[in-house]
C-alpha cells in the first residue's frame, strides 16, 4: 500500500510497504522514498510576482485605458496573446474594485484591417457627447492607436492613426466607430498613445498625442471630429529617444490652494540610466496650451523599470493614481520569465509638494495596498557605530515590505541569499546620490543591457534630518520609495532564491540609530 506522509513545497514523502510473501510470511520494513514532483496551483510560477499585476500568460506592456466606472478599476494593456514575445497589439484587460486585487477579462480589443491596436486611454462620455451612449447606458469610449504595420514594412510614414471604440457594459464587450479612424496622418513617423481628457476650462474633450520629439494638443466636443490647438516640446525636455504615452493633469500644491499641471512624457531611450523612462513637467495650461518654466530634466522614476505610466481618469476623490510598466525596451523581450512575460508596477498617487523653492512631484503606494500589508515582524532599536554593520534576517523574504526611518547622513544597504545573489544600495545624503548595483543580484546574463553597471540617483532636495526608507520587495522585483516618495526607483530582480537578510552599513562617523526597522509580510492577491 502507499501512504501519504508530507505534502510540502515541491517533495512528496510516501511510505511504501513492500509484502513479499515465499513459503512464509516475511516482515514488512517500511522505506521513505522522495519524490520530486511538479508544482501546480495559480500564478507560483518562478519569478511570478505574488502582489504586483501580472497576465495569465503571454506578452504584455504599456497600461492603457486607465479609467474607474461604477465602482470598478479598469486596466487595459499592450498584450499579444499568441507569444511571450511583443507581436501584433491587442488591448488585454483586468478589473478591481481596489486595484490590488485583479479579475482578468477577455481580450477588449483586437487588431482589425486598419492595423493592430496599440497604446491609448478611456473616458467615461457622462454627458454623451459621442451619441454612443443611451438613456440606461452610459458609454466608456477607448481611443488608442492603430499601427498598420504593411504600411511600416513599405516604407511609409503615415502608418500611425487613431481610433476610438466604445462599450455600453462597463467594459466587457466593444463596438468599433465606423468612422475610424478619427485622425489621420499626415507623415509622422512616430504619431501615437493618444490620452484624452474632459477639459474643463473650454468644456471640450482634450487629445494629447505624441509626434516623434514633441507632444500635439488636440481638442474635440465629440470625441470623433478632432482640430489640432497647440503642440509642445521641441525645445524643452530630455531627447534622447522617441517620445510617448503623454499624460496631463492638474494638482494642487499640497498645503496650499495652488494648482498646477503635470504633463508625463516617456521616452526611449534616452532615461538616465540608460534605455526607457518617464519625464514629468510641472507648468500650466489653458485649455489649450501647456507652458511651463522647468529647464532641468526630472523624472518620475530613477531606477531601470519604470515606463509608459498613466494615470486613471475619473479616480474616486480626483485622486490622481498612477501604474507604470516595469520594465525596460533595453531588456524586456530576453527577461527570464517563460509562461508570462513583464508585470505593472504598483499603484502609485501622485501629489505636488513644495521642496525649498520648488515644487516637486511624489509618488507613493496607494493606500490600498496596506489593506494587504498582514503580520509584521519589528525589531528591537538597532544601534550600529561608525563603519560597522548590522545583518538583519528577512522573515518573509520576497514578498515583503521593509520600512524604517534613516537618521544618519550615509547607510548602505544589501540583501543577500545563501547562494551569494547580493543587491546592493547605497544612500549618501553628503554627495547626494543613491546607487543601486543589481550585478550580481542573481539571473542577470540574459542581457548584455540588464546589468551593465551600476545605477545612480541623485537627490539634490533630500532632507537633513531624519527620512523613510520604503521596500517594496515582490519575488521579482525592489521598488524604492525614500522620504514619502519624493525620490523612487523600481527595478527588476531574478534572483535564484529568495533574499534571507539584509545588511546595514553605516558608513557615516555619526552612530546609526533605527527605532523603527519593520518588515511586513505583504499578501499574494491572487486567488
Amino acid at each position: 500500500m502507499v501512504k501519504i506522509l508530507q505534502n510540502k513545497g515541491l517533495q512528496v514523502f510516501v511510505l511504501l510497504t513492500v509484502v513479499i510473501i515465499f513459503s512464509c510470511k516475511q516482515e514488512v520494513k517500511p522505506k521513505l522514498v522522495k519524490i520530486e514532483v511538479a508544482p501546480t496551483g495559480y500564478y507560483i510560477e518562478k519569478y511570478r510576482p505574488q502582489y504586483h499585476f501580472t497576465p495569465e500568460e503571454k506578452w504584455m506592456n504599456d497600461p492603457n485605458g486607465l479609467v474607474y466606472n461604477d465602482g470598478v478599476y479598469h486596466l487595459f494593456y499592450q498584450y499579444y496573446p499568441d507569444s511571450t514575445v511583443w507581436g501584433p497589439m491587442h488591448w488585454g484587460h483586468a478589473v478591481s474594485e481596489d486595484m490590488m486585487k485583479w479579475k482578468h477579462k477577455p481580450v477588449a480589443l483586437f487588431p482589425d484591417k486598419n492595423g493592430y491596436i496599440f497604446s491609448g486611454s478611456a473616458v467615461v462620455d457622462h454627458n454623451n457627447t459621442s451619441g454612443f451612449g443611451t438613456e440606461e447606458k452610459t458609454a466608456i469610449v477607448a481611443i488608442f492607436t492603430y499601427h498598420d504595420m504593411a504600411g511600416e514594412q513599405a516604407g511609409t510614414k503615415d502608418f500611425q492613426t487613431q481610433g476610438i471604440a466604445y462599450s455600453l457594459d462597463n467594459g466587457d464587450s466593444w463596438t468599433k466607430y465606423k468612422g475610424n479612424p478619427v485622425i489621420g496622418n499626415a507623415g509622422i513617423k512616430d504619431f501615437r498613445d493618444p490620452k484624452v481628457f474632459w477639459n474643463d476650462k473650454a468644456e471640450i474633450w482634450t487629445m494629447l498625442l505624441v509626434a516623434g520629439d514633441h507632444l500635439q494638443i488636440w481638442n474635440s466636443p465629440n470625441l470623433k471630429e478632432w482640430e489640432k490647438v497647440s503642440e509642445f516640446g521641441k525645445g524643452p525636455g530630455a531627447h534622447g529617444g522617441v517620445w510617448e504615452c503623454p499624460d496631463l493633469f492638474p494638482l494642487k500644491i499640497e498645503g496650499t490652494d495652488e494648482v498646477k499641471w503635470v504633463l508625463l512624457i516617456s521616452i526611449n531611450p534616452g532615461a538616465p540610466n540608460g534605455g526607457s523612462g518617464t519625464q514629468y513637467f510641472i507648468g500650466d495650461f489653458d485649455g489649450t496650451t501647456f507652458t511651463t518654466e522647468q529647464i532641468e530634466h526630472k523624472w518620475v522614476d530613477l531606477g531601470r523599470d519604470n515606463y509608459a505610466g498613466v494615470t486613471y481618469n475619473d479616480a474616486p476623490n480626483n485622486e490622481r493614481i498612477f501604474v507604470g510598466w516595469m520594465s525596460n525596451w533595453d531588456y524586456a523581450r530576453d527577461t527570464p520569465t517563460e509562461k508570462w512575460r513583464s508585470a505593472m508596477t504598483i499603484p502609485r498617487k501622485l501629489s505636488l509638494r513644495k521642496v525649498g523653492d520648488e515644487v516637486a512631484l511624489f509618488n507613493y503606494p496607494l493606500q490600498n495596498f496596506e489593506k494587504h500589508v498582514a503580520l509584521a515582524y519589528p525589531e528591537s532599536v538597532i544601534e550600529i557605530s561608525p563603519t560597522r554593520k548590522r545583518i538583519l534576517p528577512i522573515k518573509y523574504g520576497n514578498q515583503s515590505k521593509i520600512q524604517f526611518t534613516l537618521p544618519v547622513p550615509n547607510t548602505q544597504l544589501y540583501f543577500r541569499n545563501k547562494n551569494g545573489d547580493s543587491l546592493s544600495i547605497d544612500i549618501d545624503r553628503e554627495k547626494k546620490i543613491v546607487t543601486l548595483d543589481r550585478r550580481k543580484s542573481g539571473k542577470v546574463d540574459f542581457s548584455e543591457k540588464f546589468s551593465p553597471g551600476v545605477q545612480q540617483m541623485k537627490i539634490p532636495n533630500i532632507p537633513e534630518g531624519t527620512i523613510e526608507i520604503v521596500m517594496l520587495l515582490d519575488h521579482s522585483s525592489l521598488e524604492l520609495f525614500i522620504n514619502g516618495g519624493q525620490y523612487v526607483m523600481t527595478n527588476q530582480i531574478f534572483p535564484t532564491e529568495f533574499f534571507r537578510a539584509i545588511t546595514i552599513v553605516n558608513t557615516s562617523d555619526e552612530e546609526l540609530k533605527i527605532e523603527d526597522f519593520t518588515e511586513h509580510k505583504v499578501e499574494r492577491v491572487w486567488d
